[in-house]
C-alpha cells in the first residue's frame, strides 16, 4: 500500500514537471501586432478622427489590447517631436507606423525604410516626395492624399461669393511645412487665374503670427489660411487677429470654422482615418505598402460660421448656405 502511494506521488511529481515548463511558456504573452500611432496635436483635439480609426480597426477584427496593441504618442503641435516619436517607434519595434499630415509622414519616412508607414491624410504626397506616384507609391509608405493643393481655386471662389467686391486676398502659410508652401503656390496661381491680386504672409514660429497680421493691416479684403499643424494649433489666435482686421477667412480644416473662422472646405477627416484603418489592416496581414495605391478623398465638408459672418457684417448668399454641409450658428 505504501509503495503504491509513493508511486502515485512520484507520477504526480513527474506529471507536474512535464506540465510545468509548458504552463510557464503559455503565461508569457506573445507580442501583439503593434501600431505606432503618431498624433499631430493631442488626444482631445483628434478624438473624432482617432475614434473613427479605432472603430474601423475593430470592425476588421483588430481589438485594442486583445488582437492588436496601439502605442499612441502626441507631438502637441511641435514638428520637432515627430523625429523623436518615430525613433521611439523603431526602438519599440512596432509593426506599422500610422501618421497624419505631411511633416509627420516625412519624419517617419526619414526614420525608417523598413517599417511600413500608412498616412491618413497627406497634402500632396507626390509633390512633397513622400511617394513616387499615387498609383505606385514605391518604398515602405502609402495612404490617403487630401488633395490639399487642388482645392485652392474652389476656396477662393467661395470667398468671392461671400465678398462680391473682393479685390485682394492675403495668404497665410507656414514656411516650415513643404505642404503649406506648395498650397501657398497653388493658391497664388489660382488667384492669378481669377484675376485677384495676392499678399503673402509667412510664419516660422507661433511668435510670428501677430506680426504677420500687423503687416497685413489695410492690405487685403480676405484671408486664405494654408493647412499646417502650427496654424491649426494656433487657430483661435489666427481667427481673433483676422476678426480684429475684419478679414473673412477660409481654411481647409473644420476646426478653424468651429474656432471662429468664416468658412472651411476640405476632406472629411474622420472618413479618411476610417479608410486609413483599412490600409493598416492590409499591412498587418502582410500586404506591402508599395502594392497599395494612394487614394484620394471622396467626402468633402463645406462649413460656414454664420455668427462670424454677422460679426463681419457679411450677408452669406442663400445659394452658398444651401451648399454647406454644416452651418455653425
Amino acid at each position: 500500500m505504501a509503495s503504491h502511494i509513493r508511486r502515485r506521488k512520484f507520477l504526480a511529481t513527474l506529471g507536474g514537471a512535464a506540465v510545468w515548463p509548458l504552463a510557464a511558456r503559455a503565461k508569457q504573452p506573445t507580442k501583439l501586432p503593434t501600431i505606432g500611432f503618431l498624433g499631430v496635436i493631442n488626444a482631445t483635439f483628434e478624438r473624432a478622427s482617432t475614434d473613427a480609426f479605432v472603430q474601423r480597426l475593430r470592425e476588421l477584427g483588430w481589438i485594442e489590447n486583445r488582437t492588436v496593441a496601439i502605442e499612441c504618442r502626441w507631438a502637441e503641435g511641435r514638428d520637432e517631436r515627430f523625429a523623436e516619436i518615430a525613433a521611439e517607434f523603431i526602438r519599440l519595434k512596432v509593426d506599422v507606423i500610422f501618421t497624419y499630415g505631411t511633416p509627420s509622414s516625412i519624419a517617419a519616412k526619414k526614420a525608417t525604410a523598413v517599417i511600413p508607414i500608412v498616412f491618413a491624410a497627406a497634402g500632396d504626397p507626390v509633390g512633397t516626395g513622400l511617394v513616387a506616384s499615387l498609383a505606385r507609391p514605391g518604398g515602405n509608405i502609402t495612404g490617403l492624399s487630401i488633395q490639399q493643393t487642388d482645392l485652392a481655386s474652389k476656396r477662393l471662389e467661395m470667398l468671392r461669393e461671400v465678398i462680391p467686391n473682393l479685390r485682394t486676398v492675403a495668404i497665410l502659410f507656414y514656411i516650415g511645412s513643404p505642404n503649406s508652401v506648395l498650397e501657398m503656390g497653388e493658391a497664388q496661381a489660382a488667384a492669378r487665374t481669377l484675376g485677384l491680386p495676392v499678399v503673402t504672409s509667412e510664419v516660422r514660429t507661433a511668435e510670428d503670427i501677430a506680426p504677420a497680421f500687423d503687416a497685413l493691416k489695410g492690405r487685403a479684403d480676405a484671408l486664405y489660411v494654408c493647412g499646417a499643424p502650427l496654424l491649426t494649433t494656433n487657430r483661435i489666435r489666427v481667427n481673433s487677429l483676422a476678426l480684429g482686421l475684419r478679414l473673412p477667412t477660409i481654411a481647409w480644416f473644420r476646426d478653424f470654422t468651429v474656432a471662429g473662422g468664416l468658412m472651411s472646405y476640405g476632406p472629411n477627416i474622420p472618413s479618411l482615418f476610417r479608410r486609413a484603418a483599412e490600409y493598416v489592416d492590409k499591412v498587418l496581414r502582410g500586404v506591402k505598402p508599395s502594392d497599395l495605391p494612394v487614394e484620394q478623398p471622396t467626402k468633402f465638408d463645406f462649413i460656414i460660421n454664420v455668427t462670424t459672418a454677422r460679426v463681419l457684417g457679411l450677408d452669406v448668399p442663400p445659394t452658398l448656405l444651401a451648399r454647406a454641409d454644416e452651418v455653425i450658428e
